[in-house]
């Protein structure tokens, strides 16, 4: 009987501390729903699925030094709930804003995606790679400009 209140007593100390936290979904997944995740897909289990409104995102002619912004829309086609545990842009100039709750099964969701052309003349195209809990466990997009670089400065591909 003591072994049980203290384990609920731990427990409870527990979830007072990071009740009350804001949480990300990133921080929401632990490795116990990774495993689980994994015997899903080795039993053909119910899956979240991505379905993007759009792969490429093309702001066309921009200034160097102009920050652009846009917003791509991920749907849940699975049947599982959709987790996004990371988005990563393939230069610090690409910052997407994931969702950070879970995305229901049919539900819609924006990543709004900000890009940064200063110091950037050129052409450029940068991928968003975001971590999920689908089959896959990745999924990639892209932002495209060409940047007019700044008065007296040459264009080239950084």
């Amino acid at each position: 009987m003591m072994k049980k209140s203290i384990g609920f007593l731990a427990l409870s100390v527990v979830l007072m501390t990071t009740s009350c936290k804001q949480e990300s979904a990133a921080d929401k997944i632990t490795d116990a729903d990774m495993k689980a995740l994994e015997a899903e897909k080795a039993l053909g289990g119910k899956l979240p699925k991505v379905k993007l409104d759009k792969l490429v995102h093309d702001f066309g002619t921009i200034n160097e030094g102009d920050k652009v912004e846009t917003e791509f829309i991920v749907t849940n086609d699975g049947e599982a709930d959709l987790v996004i545990a990371e988005a990563k842009g393939s230069c610090g100039c690409t910052v997407p804003q994931p969702p950070k709750d879970p995305i229901k099964p049919g539900d819609s969701a924006p990543i709004k995606v900000s890009f940064n052309s200063q110091g950037k003349p050129g052409a450029q195209e940068k991928t968003v790679t975001l971590t999920t809990n689908t089959e896959n466990g990745h999924e990639t997009f892209q932002i495209k400009a060409n940047v007019t670089p700044k008065a007296g400065i040459a264009a080239t591909n950084k």
